[in-house]
């Protein structure tokens, strides 16, 4: 039994039947398992629990409706909640903001479904958070140690994993325990490249109130307010190679599978990064704009 085919057999019931009322019983008779098994299983492909992801999935609808005009209550209606509140307070929760922030945000196009097999070719282990959220964040302080790379030949793709592999002890103290941070998660940054010669600085950095104690030879700078896609990569045991790979393969998903259809492109001028909080736990920031 190819337990993935199974599970993705409910994926697109779900799919195709999110106005209607889905039992976890359905859906574990649907895939061939029993309900204990198939709850099982499902959170161990898709990364959350059934009901969570027929609750994100229900949102992520609910959200490219919103472009329309359509009265919140009306749309939180035919998705099924039964008040406005429990509606924006869901929405909220998955997206970060209300309903009426995000209608500012929406691209109108149809969000995707979890496609176990697209994941398979990207090495993503544990599922993935298909929609991102979408928010906006105010311009900040960075200050780290900087990479000059290039994109040409995919030389950073070499270059930034032994950077971070070149990160001592003693240079994280430096970040943490020198600089006036706003908080101690990590950041990995990547500055617009050249467009004629494919250089770029990437910077492994903190947010920092200000430049006070930073020693002049360190990277100094500020990433621009923007409004990002955010990315959950799916968690991992230990850090190593399977982190890596988890890393690269949400990029991958990202730039070829989720922007074609996303109705967003790149922010001109921003700031993307990766944001390591929990030892291996990572959030992707993608600066977006509409498309024109």
């Amino acid at each position: 039994m190819d337990y993935r085919m199974c599970i993705q057999k409910s994926i697109d019931y779900i799919e195709e039947h999110l106005r209607a009322c889905i039992t976890v019983d359905e859906l574990a008779q649907i895939a061939g398992f029993s309900t204990y098994h198939y709850y099982r299983i499902f959170n161990a492909y898709v990364g959350v629990p059934v009901v969570e992801y027929i609750r994100r999935r229900r949102l992520a609808y609910a959200a490219t409706e919103l472009i329309r005009g359509k009265r919140i209550l009306d749309i939180a209606m035919d998705y099924g909640f039964d008040t406005y509140n429990g509606f924006a307070k869901a929405f909220r929760k998955t997206y970060g903001c209300s309903p009426e922030q995000y209608r500012s945000h929406v691209s109108g196009q149809l969000p995707q479904k979890v496609n176990l097999l697209l994941f398979q070719e990207y090495n993503i282990l544990g599922g993935i958070v298909v929609e991102p959220k979408i928010i906006s964040k105010p311009a900040a302080k960075v200050a780290g140690y900087e990479l000059k790379t290039t994109c040409l030949e995919g030389k950073n793709l070499q270059e930034i994993p032994a950077f971070w592999s070149a990160m001592t002890p003693e240079k994280f103290a430096t970040l943490h325990k020198t600089f006036p941070v706003v908080h101690h998660n990590e950041l990995g940054l990547c500055y617009p490249p050249d467009s004629v010669t494919g250089d770029f600085s990437y910077v492994i950095a903190v947010e920092v109130e200000n430049y006070d104690g930073v020693p002049a030879d360190m990277f100094r700078g500020e990433v621009p307010e923007a409004t990002y896609a955010v990315f959950t990569v799916p968690p991992v045991e230990n850090i190593g190679p399977e982190f890596s790979n988890a890393i690269q393969g949400t990029w991958k998903y990202i730039m070829t599978t989720w922007f074609p259809e996303s109705g967003y492109e790149f922010a001109e001028g921003k700031v993307d990064y990766e944001l390591y909080y929990d030892a291996t736990k990572v959030e992707i920031y993608i600066p977006i704009k509409k498309k024109a």
